[in-house]
């Protein structure tokens, strides 16, 4: 698939089996990720990979979350948060390593973050694979970005849920004229 046909094509889906991308397609993903626009190289980007059972690792993670934020929690929900992770054969959390610099505002580089995580959802598509980005609660969960590395001023842009679509929901038509306006000079 060629890039702007993967740019026009891609829809998030939620509904993902095996298999996942791996090897040469999830190192092509990853590369992809690394091409993110990224004002004086900072690489202000981590990224973990969860699959197989360090899934069930990052369940158990969003489930201590929620525990540590309210003790009386039911387990139900608890379960709820430990199977979140499995919807999906791989999950890929993205973090912005922020760092403090003269000329690169913090926003800045949770854009650059941003763009790499949609660089991976791209790819992904090019590649025949499905995905969805998830964030919520647990993307500002500060035991979650503990847990996950994230210090200091750094933030979890999303969890990347990738596999093989279960299903192929119909790709929305957007009217561009809603959403650009060209500049007229007075």
């Amino acid at each position: 698939m060629d890039a702007l046909d993967a740019l026009l094509t891609r829809k998030s889906t939620a509904l993902l089996q095996e298999p996942a991308p791996e090897g040469e397609n999830l190192e092509k993903i990853m590369k992809a990720a690394l091409r993110a626009p990224d004002h004086a190289c900072l690489r202000p980007w981590k990224f973990i990979i969860f699959k197989e059972g360090a899934r069930e690792e990052l369940g158990e993670i969003y489930a201590e979350a929620l525990r540590l934020k309210n003790p009386e929690v039911a387990d139900a929900a608890l379960e709820k948060e430990r199977k979140k992770p499995l919807r999906a054969p791989l999950v890929i959390a993205v973090i912005a390593k922020i760092q403090d610099h003269p000329k690169i505002p913090h926003s800045e580089q949770l854009l650059s973050a941003g763009a790499a995580a949609q660089n991976i959802m791209i790819a992904a598509h090019a590649l025949g694979f499905g995905g969805i980005w998830r964030s919520g609660d647990v993307c500002f969960d500060e035991n979650v970005k503990l847990r996950l590395g994230a210090t200091g001023h750094d933030e979890i842009v999303g969890f990347l849920y990738l596999g093989t679509p279960k299903t192929h929901p119909p790709i929305p038509e957007f009217n561009h004229s809603e959403f650009v306006q060209e500049w007229k000079s007075a």
